[in-house]
């Protein structure tokens, strides 16, 4: 199974980063797909990477081989264009002790997930050098806003980051002060937040809440900040305004789901 790692704002001989990779298989007329969010520990031979979450997946029937194996080649020269170095090892599961999983503990929270648009075309017209400038100051850009409104940042995912708020009023204030931010620096981005329940071991989140929260940001575009009808009920006496954007159905998610625009 061909393997993809994003490269981002990192190099491979760089330790201690998150970043994002997928998986690229065809067993016939059926082409399988798994990606997800990545750590990457160690440099060179040394080097182990670890799904961060369990990984999504998917399959794709064709009708023919024919169209599978176009479809799969496609799929990998994508990968191969949009800044991703083909991984040789394989991607790892972390195994938690039963110590470790008797540790799990329920936590609530506002979830933010902010994506950079068109992120891949900048980087090409800029070039490697200028798009590591940049990045480097949009990372310490969205970093400031965090820490004034208290965010705690989970994970970075090439242009992308998740973090979580103890309030969504803190979390939509964030997400609208990270947008004027770095908008000085000629970028866009899309902000999704969803509140609700996740699970917490050391320093390691997992639950649903983190996929609607994803897939809310999804839905945003350019400038907006979306926040699922979760954040909008708890924002009640908060004096923003809210826009209704409808009902959606969420990629991978069984329920629609009613969004809001966070008003300027």
């Amino acid at each position: 199974m061909p393997k993809f790692l994003r490269i981002g704002v990192h190099q491979s001989n760089v330790s201690g980063y998150t970043s994002k990779a997928w998986c690229v298989r065809r067993v016939g007329p059926t082409v399988f797909l798994k990606w997800g969010a990545v750590e990457v520990l160690g440099v060179g031979d040394e080097r182990r990477v670890y799904w961060t979450f369990p990984p999504r997946a998917k399959s794709i029937g064709f009708g023919t081989v024919q169209h599978a194996k176009l479809y799969a080649k496609t799929a990998i020269a994508r990968r191969r264009n949009h800044r991703y170095e083909i991984l040789a090892g394989r991607i790892s599961i972390r195994r938690r002790s039963p110590e470790r999983s008797a540790e799990l503990e329920q936590a609530l929270a506002t979830i933010l997930f902010v994506d950079i648009v068109r992120s891949t075309e900048k980087a090409a017209r800029l070039g490697d050098s200028r798009w590591t400038q940049v990045m480097n100051l949009y990372y310490a850009a969205v970093r400031r806003e965090l820490k004034a409104l208290r965010g705690r940042e989970v994970v970075t995912t090439g242009d992308g980051l998740l973090a979580t708020f103890g309030t969504p009023a803190a979390g939509v204030r964030c997400a609208t002060a990270i947008r004027e931010a770095v908008r000085t620096l000629g970028l866009e981005i899309r902000v999704g937040l969803h509140a609700g329940e996740y699970k917490v071991s050391g320093a390691e989140v997992f639950g649903l809440a983190f996929h609607i929260g994803a897939r809310v940001a999804a839905k945003a575009r350019a400038g907006e900040v979306l926040v699922s009808s979760a954040v909008k009920e708890l924002m009640s006496q908060s004096g923003i305004g809210f826009e209704d954007r409808g009902v959606h159905q969420l990629k991978g998610l069984p329920e629609r789901w009613r969004l809001y625009r966070v008003e300027h």
